[in-house]
């Protein structure tokens, strides 16, 4: 077990190798650079245009759309008198670009024949697009990158709301009183927090973590400086997957061997589009160093390549023959401990990551001083549920961190449909 805690510290696995306090000021020092100028900063810090108290208009009909890492999927959502969301005419399909590379006009294409059906029946839609957008006072959105290893690069620069409703019109629908509202998932996320909870909390935060990662919070207008600000407040959709964190070097290696290397650092370190994939990595290392051994090595290079789900069975059944990994290290205790130590180390430390990520947005949002009104984070993703330990040590960190430490309070709550719900809102709101 000592190689193995070795090998740990010497490419910073672990959470004792994350100093929380240099993280976490590298965290709000980008935060703040990317409020005060466009480009200023790894963080983009999107301003939303959407004010906080943005409510839930009952009895009026909304399209939600919904592109996610994986699926796409449409709805139609109205609110009955008790704010409660009715769902329905709900269809998914996988997200274009997911599987193969596709044009704007291809991109457009399947995005209208999935909502064509609903065109009729409300003329404002709720587009929650979960990678970075520039946000329109208009309230559309203008694709800035993607992530998750979507492959649409012509759609980048396209104004998404405009672009929809061109191709819809050019089928023969009347989309001229059409209004489309394109929100950021966490941004939804958020919305979602404030219509559930919306007595005794400070402030509000959405937070994602599944195939990606991203964070909103809600920040003073006056603190934005690239926008001319009021007295007023909004919703700041982070990009919080972007920031530039530097670790070790195995870390530098996986990232270098990703679709875009430059950017989602963060992102490349905690999501469930990577975890697995990076775990892969470093297996893979270990084996070359020998901290596995060369029959691991040989057995693992035969398995399909490791995912997160997979790499999280292993910390939740790692008796279980069922299991590729647990296979892998048949026969061999030291392989077994070894390989179960390097797994928990990457997911404690992507825990402690996530809290240094929430403590910032927390932080910066100038809330949670008060424990009987705590900020509320609405906490979204498989990953962040499903994977071993991760919640947990997420937790646990929170409560070294932002509590004990900075003397913040905090609700972590999970809302079903949250991306539907906060969208719906954000369409009836403009």
């Amino acid at each position: 077990m000592n190689k193995a805690e070795d090998f740990i510290s010497r490419h910073m696995l672990g959470a004792e190798c994350v100093d929380e306090d240099k993280v976490l000021a590298f965290f709000l020092d980008e935060m703040g650079k990317g409020l005060a100028e466009e480009g200023g900063s790894s963080l983009a810090m999107i301003p939303t245009y959407i004010a906080p108290d943005a409510d839930i208009v009952a009895d009026k009909s909304v399209i939600v759309m919904d592109a996610g890492g994986t699926n796409f999927r449409t709805c139609l959502v109205t609110f009955d008198k008790d704010r409660k969301p009715v769902i329905s005419d709900f269809q998914k399909v996988g997200m274009p670009g997911a599987k193969s590379a596709v044009t704007a006009a291809e991109f457009f294409s399947i995005l209208a024949d999935n909502v064509e059906r609903l065109i009729d029946k409300s003329d404002r839609i709720g587009f929650c697009f979960s990678y970075a957008t520039k946000i329109l006072e208009n309230h559309d959105g203008i694709p800035m990158i993607f992530s998750k290893e979507i492959k649409a690069e012509e759609v980048i620069g396209m104004p998404l709301g405009e672009n929809l409703l061109a191709e819809l019109a050019r089928r023969g629908h009347d989309v001229s009183k059409h209004k489309v509202s394109v929100v950021n998932d966490t941004v939804a996320t958020l919305l979602a927090a404030k219509a559930c909870y919306p007595d005794n909390a400070s402030s509000y935060v959405g937070f994602i973590l599944g195939t990606g990662t991203n964070t909103a919070y809600i920040e003073k207008n006056a603190s934005i400086g690239k926008i001319a600000g009021d007295s007023g407040r909004q919703i700041i959709n982070v990009e919080s997957g972007c920031l530039r964190l530097a670790l070790g070097d195995l870390d530098k290696k996986f990232i270098d061997s990703t679709k875009d290397p430059d950017s989602y650092w963060f992102e490349k370190k905690i999501s469930g589009a990577y975890l697995g994939e990076f775990s892969a990595c470093v297996l893979r290392e270990a084996v070359a160093e020998g901290v596995l051994s060369e029959e691991f090595g040989k057995r693992f290079s035969q398995i399909q390549p490791l995912n997160t789900t997979r790499m999280s069975n292993y910390l939740e059944m790692c008796h279980n023959t069922d299991y590729d990994l647990v296979r892998c290290v048949e026969g061999s205790e030291e392989d077994a401990s070894a390989l179960y130590k390097i797994l928990k180390a990457i997911i404690e430390r992507a825990g402690k990551l996530t809290a240094i990520n929430l403590t910032a947005a927390i932080l910066a949002s100038g809330e949670g001083m008060n424990p009987r009104e705590p900020v509320v984070i609405n906490a979204d993703g498989t990953t962040f549920y499903k994977t071993e330990f991760l919640e947990f040590y997420t937790r646990l960190y929170l409560d070294k961190i932002l509590e004990k430490k900075h003397g913040r309070y905090y609700q972590m709550v999970q809302i079903d449909s949250s991306p539907t719900l906060g969208a719906a809102i954000a369409g009836l709101s403009i």
